[in-house]
């Protein structure tokens, strides 16, 4: 339970923060129930870190301390950069079934940029490309590539490759993992093998189950059993101590300590500097 009461599942969290790194927590909130998502996510701080939502069911509507506002839906993507700080509220609505849905990733940001001008990158369904392959998948491409084919997210200081991948029963995909990044998949539709090229270590998942890969593979992903749905999300780590509570994450104690009084005595979440 996340937010003012919002139901959701948590594929990773703290515990797994050097396994993942850079990636902090990944968060599944689809849901049935307006009960389980409307009281959404009010008013609240984040410094040090990137929150990428993608969306697939239903709406969200955020507004920040910056003045910004805003809507996404169905295959929209946000990538919101809260650098030195901001403070922000995101309201879900179910569609006309009632049922809302899609995840939240938090990247951290390396020590040089926590402090950075916070930021956001709307990306629309329409801006997103989606890649045909022979072997059955469709691949709807966010960030990173696939087959000369470019996602809109670039210039990201983590280098990430994310993309949404359908599989048809029978079909496959493979994929280059980088040299030096860590990856994941999750699985939330269906099911699919993941193995890498030796056929070594296969592990048959199904809805709600992330798989961590190891350094540098090039996989692939089957679904023998019937379709399946997943996310491949891949970044640089970063190797860097991480301090972290609630919605700040830092790299020391004391930093930590001064995001929070920072917040106490209003001085969180300033307009960006002048350029």
């Amino acid at each position: 339970m996340e937010g003012a009461g919002v139901s959701l599942r948590r594929g990773f969290g703290f515990d797994e923060v050097p396994a993942f790194d850079p990636f902090l927590l990944f968060d599944d909130f689809r849901g049935d129930d307006p009960a389980d998502y409307r009281a959404g996510f009010p008013w609240h701080p984040h410094r040090g870190i990137e929150t990428i939502t993608y969306i697939l069911e239903g709406v969200v509507e955020h507004g920040d301390s910056l003045g910004n506002s805003g809507r996404i839906g169905p295959g929209d993507v946000q990538w919101m950069t809260a650098g030195r700080g901001i403070i922000h509220q995101e309201m879900p609505e179910g569609d006309a079934r009632g049922r809302m849905g899609g995840f939240q990733i938090w990247a951290n940001l390396p020590r040089t940029q926590k402090m950075m001008d916070p930021r956001y990158r709307d990306v629309k369904a329409e801006e997103i490309p989606e890649v045909v392959l022979s072997g059955g998948a469709r691949v709807k491409v966010i960030a990173g590539s696939v087959g000369g084919t470019a996602g809109p997210v670039q210039d990201i200081v983590i280098d990430p490759l994310y993309l949404d991948i359908s599989l048809d029963a029978g079909g496959r995909f493979e994929q280059p993992l980088p040299r030096g990044h860590n990856a994941f998949a999750y699985m939330f539709s269906g099911s699919a093998c993941f193995l890498g090229m030796s056929g070594k270590g296969r592990e048959c998942v199904g809805d709600g189950t992330v798989v961590l890969f190891g350094d540098g593979e090039l996989w692939r992903a089957t679904a023998d059993g019937g379709p399946g749905r997943f996310l491949l999300v891949a970044g640089r780590p970063l190797g860097e101590p991480v301090a972290w509570r609630g919605p700040i994450v830092m790299n020391t104690q004391d930093e930590l300590a001064q995001a929070f009084e920072d917040y106490r005595n209003g001085t969180f979440a300033r307009k960006p500097s002048a350029r």
